[in-house]
C-alpha cells in the first residue's frame, strides 16, 4: 500500500504544515544521506528508525499532526519531515505508480471526486431524516450537484479537480474528533456565512473564508492535511469549511468563487439593534453635523454597545467611525470630511436594506455577524507590500501593509505619531521607528514570521508582546512571484473585471486594504507629471498583457515619494517587475495607487528620502471626464446636505439639487438625476422620513454608479 497522501506533500505544503526553515533543514539532511530506515505496517502506517534512536510513526489519517516522534521537539519536527521526504524518494520510481504529466502520482481511485455516498453506503447520521440527506451537515445525498469540471475529469491529468464537500461526516469525526464535530454542529444550527474558493490549475488549493479565519485543503482528498490560520480552533473550522463546500456544490456548482449561507434561518426581517443604529443615522442626517449637540454622545455609546453585544461587526465599525467623524468635527480636527461623514450615514441603511430584501450577498457577510473582534493566528509568515503615510488630526500615521499568503489576504499594521512643535515627521523619518524589534521600513519590505500575531475583524494586525512570543523580520528582495493568484495579478484587464464582480462597497466586509493587490509588470510605457495637481501618472502593462495606470499625488508627509516612484518606474534601480498598491476601476481601466515598486531593490515611495525637489518631466494627457465631474459635484452637494442637516438647508437648496440633476442627465446619468430630483421634492419646512429615504437612495445611486465605471 503506497501512501498517496505522503507522495502529494510538496515543499510548499510541508512549509505550511511546519515552517520553511525546518523543511530546508530536513531536505539538506536527506540530500546528505542522513535518511532513516523505513518500514510499513499492513495498515499503511509508516515507521522510521534513526541511528541515534529517534523513532517516528506516521499513521494513516490525521495528517502530519497525527505523527509521533520520540524527540522532544513539539509539533511537526524535522524528523517527521525527513521521513516524508525519504518516503517520497523511495517511492518516486515505484513501478506500480502511474505518473501524471506533472510528475505527480495518480490519486487513489477509491477516493475519486464526484462520489455521492459515504464509504460503505452508510446512512445519514443519527436523527437525520431523508429530507436531510443532502443538507450541509450530513453526507452527500441524492440530487447532489458536482463542482464544475469534476465529473468525468481525469484525476491524473488534473489532480486539483476535487471538492472538500465530498468529505463525509464520518471522515470528519475520524480526523477532528467527535467533540469538535459536535461544537461545529452547534455553530451550524445558528447558521454562518462563508466564501468558497474552488481550485484551478493556477491555484490548486481549495480554501474557505469563515468568520473566524481561512481554511485551506492542502492535499486533494486528504482531510488530515487541512490547515486553518486561526489558532486553537480545535478542528471546528474544518467541519464548517467542508459543509460550506457542500452548500456551494449544491447551490453554485459553476462558480469559481461562491458566497453561501449554511444552516440557521435563511432570512431575518427583524433586528432591533440594527434598526436602532439606522434610526440614529437618520436623526443625525436630519440634524446635521453642524447642528448636533453633545446629547448624541450617549446615544452613540449605547448603540455601539448594543451592536457589539449582538455581534453585528460591520455596523458596529461604521458607528464607531461615525462617532470618530463627529468627534473630529467638534474638535475642529482635519480628520473630519463631509464626504466620509455622508458615506457612513448611508452605509447603515444600505446594509439594513440588503438584509431585509434578502439580496445576493448572505446576511452574515453584510452585517459581519459573529465576526470575532480579534483572532489569534497560528505561526504566520507575512510579506511586506509597502506602506502608506497619512497626516491628519495633529498626527502622522503609517500603515504597513503585509500579505498573508496562506489566507490569501492582506493585513495592516497601523502606527500613529503626534505632530511636535518641530513639525510633522516625514515618512522617511518614521521608517526608522521600531515596532516589535524591527523598523517600520524593514517591516514594509521584509518577511515577517510571528507566533504572536492577532488579527482584528477589520484585518488590522497586532503583534502581542510576551516573553514566549517570538516575531522575526528578515530582509526581503521583493520575491513576490510566489504570492497566490488572489493577491498577485498578471493582467490588469482581468483584475478590473474581477473588481467589477464584487458587491457594492457599502455592503462589503469592512476590512482594511481589501483592494490591495500586486501587479506583475510587463513594461512602463510612459511617465508624466501634472504640475497643477502635483500628480505623477504612469502607463504600464501587465506581464500577461493589458494596461493600467499608476498614479500618485504629492503630500507633505512624504515629500520624496513622487521622486522615488518616478525613479523606480524609470528603471533607475533596474527594470521594475512588480508594483503593489490599492487598485480600483477607472474610466480607462485599472488604476493603481502604489505602495511599493520592486526592481533590483524594493522601493517604498512614502518612506523614501528626499524633499521633493527632483525634476519630474513628461506631460499628462489631462482629458476632461464629464461623467466623473458630474458625479463628484452631485456627491459633494449631498455631503453638504448631510453636514448641514436636512432640517437646516437653505431655501434655495432644492433648486441646486434640480440643477445638478439636469447636469447628471446631460452626461447620460438619468437615474442619478432622477434620484436628486426626488430628494428635492421631499425637502420642505420640516422634512422627515421621506427625505431621509430619498437622500439615502440618491447617495447609494451615486456611490454604486461611481464604483461601476
Amino acid at each position: 500500500m503506497i501512501r498517496d497522501d505522503l507522495i502529494a506533500l510538496t515543499p510548499d505544503v510541508l512549509a505550511a504544515l511546519s515552517n520553511r526553515g525546518l523543511v530546508k533543514r530536513a531536505t539538506k539532511e536527506v540530500d546528505a544521506g542522513e535518511r532513516p530506515a523505513l518500514t510499513e505496517d499492513a495498515d499503511g502506517a509508516v515507521r522510521a528508525a534513526y541511528p541515534d534512536g529517534v523513532a517516528v510513526t506516521l499513521p494513516v489519517g490525521g495528517g502530519l499532526a497525527a505523527g509521533i516522534c520520540s524527540c522532544p521537539a513539539p509539533g511537526v519536527c524535522r524528523h517527521l519531515l525527513a521521513v516524508v521526504l525519504t518516503y517520497q524518494r523511495t517511492h518516486a520510481d515505484a513501478p506500480d505508480r502511474e505518473a501524471t504529466p506533472d510528475g505527480e502520482a495518480a490519486p487513489d481511485t477509491d477516493a475519486a471526486p464526484g462520489r455521492h455516498a459515504d464509504p460503505g453506503g452508510q446512512a445519514p447520521g443519527p436523527g437525520a431524516s431523508r429530507d436531510q440527506e443532502a443538507a450541509p451537515g450530513n453526507a452527500a445525498g441524492p440530487g447532489r450537484v458536482a463542482a464544475p469540471g469534476r465529473e468525468g475529469a481525469a484525476a491524473g491529468s488534473a489532480p486539483w479537480r476535487w471538492s472538500p464537500g465530498d468529505v463525509t461526516d464520518e471522515e470528519l469525526a475520524a480526523t477532528i474528533g467527535a467533540p469538535a464535530l459536535t461544537a461545529a454542529r452547534r455553530r451550524l444550527r445558528r447558521g454562518y456565512a462563508a466564501v468558497v474558493h474552488r481550485p484551478d490549475a493556477a491555484d490548486p488549493v481549495p480554501r474557505v473564508e469563515l468568520p473566524t479565519g481561512t481554511v485551506r485543503f492542502l492535499v486533494p482528498r486528504q482531510i488530515g492535511y487541512t490547515r486553518g490560520d486561526a489558532a486553537d480552533d480545535g478542528g471546528e473550522a474544518i467541519a464548517l469549511a467542508v459543509w460550506a463546500c457542500r452548500a456551494a456544490d449544491r447551490e453554485h456548482p459553476d462558480r469559481q468563487e461562491a458566497q453561501v449561507r449554511v444552516g440557521g434561518t435563511a432570512t431575518v426581517t427583524e433586528h432591533p439593534t440594527l434598526d436602532a443604529a439606522v434610526a440614529l443615522a437618520a436623526d443625525v442626517l436630519l440634524t446635521g453635523a453642524a447642528h448636533l449637540g453633545s446629547g448624541v454622545d450617549a446615544r452613540l455609546a449605547a448603540t455601539r454597545r448594543d451592536l457589539d453585544a449582538a455581534g453585528l461587526r460591520w455596523p458596529l465599525l461604521a458607528v464607531e467611525d461615525l462617532a470618530g467623524q463627529l468627534e473630529a468635527y467638534a474638535a475642529r480636527g482635519a480628520r473630519y470630511r463631509p464626504e466620509t461623514f455622508a458615506d457612513l450615514l448611508a452605509e447603515l441603511p444600505a446594509r439594513r436594506r440588503a438584509v431585509v430584501n434578502a439580496g445576493a450577498t448572505p446576511m452574515e457577510r453584510v452585517l459581519g455577524t459573529h465576526e470575532p473582534a480579534e483572532t489569534p493566528l497560528r505561526r504566520v509568515r507575512l510579506t511586506g507590500l509597502g506602506a502608506r503615510v497619512r497626516c491628519s488630526g495633529g498626527e502622522v500615521g503609517v500603515d504597513v501593509v503585509l500579505a498573508h499568503p496562506a489566507a490569501v489576504s492582506v493585513l495592516v499594521l497601523r502606527r500613529a505619531y503626534p505632530v511636535t512643535d518641530d513639525g510633522p515627521p516625514t515618512g522617511h523619518e518614521l521608517a526608522g521607528r521600531r515596532v516589535t524589534g524591527a523598523t517600520l521600513g524593514a517591516l514594509a519590505t521584509g518577511n515577517v514570521v510571528s507566533e504572536s500575531a492577532v488579527r482584528s475583524a477589520a484585518h488590522r494586525l497586532r503583534i502581542a508582546a510576551g516573553r514566549l512570543a517570538r516575531t522575526t523580520v528578515t530582509p526581503g528582495a521583493g520575491e513576490w512571484s510566489g504570492l497566490p493568484p488572489g493577491l498577485l495579478a498578471r493582467d490588469p484587464d482581468a483584475l478590473a473585471a474581477e473588481l467589477a464582480g464584487r458587491p457594492p462597497r457599502l455592503l462589503r466586509p469592512r476590512t482594511a486594504a481589501e483592494s490591495v493587490r500586486v501587479l506583475a509588470l510587463g513594461e512602463v510605457r510612459a511617465i508624466g507629471y501634472a504640475a497643477g495637481e502635483q500628480r505623477l501618472h504612469a502607463t504600464v502593462t501587465g506581464a500577461d498583457g493589458g494596461t493600467a495606470t499608476v498614479t500618485a499625488t504629492h503630500h507633505a508627509a512624504a515629500p520624496g515619494a513622487l521622486d522615488a516612484l518616478a525613479a523606480a518606474l524609470d528603471g533607475t534601480h533596474g527594470p521594475p517587475r512588480y508594483v503593489s498598491g490599492t487598485v480600483r476601476r477607472g474610466a480607462d481601466g485599472l488604476v493603481v495607487e502604489p505602495l511599493a515598486v520592486v526592481a533590483d531593490a524594493v522601493v517604498v515611495p512614502d518612506l523614501a528620502p528626499g524633499v521633493g525637489d527632483g525634476r519630474l518631466t513628461g506631460a499628462v494627457d489631462a482629458r476632461p471626464d464629464p461623467v466623473a465631474a458630474a458625479l463628484g459635484t452631485a456627491s459633494a452637494l449631498l455631503a453638504q446636505a448631510a453636514h448641514t442637516g436636512l432640517r437646516h438647508l437653505p431655501v434655495g437648496f432644492p433648486d441646486r439639487l434640480r440643477a445638478t440633476a439636469a447636469a447628471l442627465g446631460g452626461v447620460g446619468l438619468d437615474r442619478c438625476g432622477a434620484a436628486l430630483s426626488g430628494l428635492a421634492g421631499t425637502l420642505g419646512a420640516d422634512p422627515g422620513e421621506p427625505a431621509v429615504r430619498a437622500w439615502v437612495d440618491a447617495w447609494i445611486r451615486l456611490s454604486v454608479t461611481a464604483e461601476s465605471r
